[in-house]
C-alpha cells in the first residue's frame, strides 16, 4: 500500500529528500507515484504539515 499526499501539502520538499526510491514528484502539491512508493513512510515522517498518509 503506497503514501499518498494530501492538499494539505505546502511543497516544502522535505518528504523529496527522504525518498529513497525517488517515487516523490514536485508541483503545487506534491505526488507520490504508488507503482514506486515501498510504504516505507520515511516522507510521513518528515512532514511538518502531516500531510502524507498511508493509501
Amino acid at each position: 500500500m503506497a503514501y499518498k499526499i494530501t492538499e494539505d501539502c505546502t511543497a516544502c520538499g522535505t518528504c523529496i529528500d527522504e525518498c529513497p526510491v525517488d517515487a516523490i514528484s514536485e508541483g503545487d502539491i506534491y505526488v507520490i507515484d504508488p507503482d514506486v512508493c515501498t510504504d516505507c513512510g520515511s516522507c510521513a515522517d518528515v512532514c511538518p504539515v502531516e500531510a502524507i498518509f498511508p493509501e
